[in-house]
């Protein structure tokens, strides 16, 4: 009787995992080719995001979206924002601090205080460094601060707290 060769364990693994079907069988997955599971810890995570620079926005978007957090929508001004938040109900808005002739503290207060931003959590942006902003951020409705540079889902899911 033959036998089929049990499959070698790759690089850093100890051979077939456990929950593929097919490891009794003797069949074997390279990881790409497992079925993906959803994410644990950005699933469902809505966000709004604010800002002027339409470059920006672009570049977040298709960052965010490959980590699995939705942008369900954009604005470039408070008053574009605070329609977007009250239609869409995001978990969370992306705000710059920078928009253009208007403030995005501004912003964050009127999400805090009004109906259209009830359980809303705000997250302050900006090219700077969160130092230049860390008295102002303290001072706002804001749950956070994230550089650019830093934008991530994990980062989000740090600052409200579900990492």
């Amino acid at each position: 009787m033959r036998t089929r060769p049990r499959p070698l364990p790759g690089p850093g693994h100890a051979g077939p995992r456990p929950d593929d079907q097919e490891a009794g069988a003797g069949f074997f997955r390279l990881p790409a080719m497992r079925p993906t599971r959803p994410c644990c810890h950005t699933c469902l995570v809505r966000c709004l995001l604010v800002d002027d620079n339409g470059a920006f926005i672009e570049t977040a978007r298709l960052l965010l979206a490959r980590e699995g957090v939705v942008v369900a929508g954009t604005a470039s001004s408070i008053a574009e924002a605070l329609r977007q938040a009250s239609a869409l109900r995001p978990d969370v808005v992306l705000v710059d601090i920078a928009l253009g002739d208007e403030n995005g503290f501004d912003l964050a207060r009127h999400l805090a205080g009004g109906d259209t931003g009830a359980g809303l959590a705000v997250i302050m942006i900006s090219t700077r460094a969160g130092a230049d902003y860390a008295d102002l951020v303290a001072d706002s409705p804001a749950a956070g601060f994230l550089a650019k540079d830093e934008l991530s889902a994990v980062a989000i899911q740090r600052i409200l707290g579900r990492a």
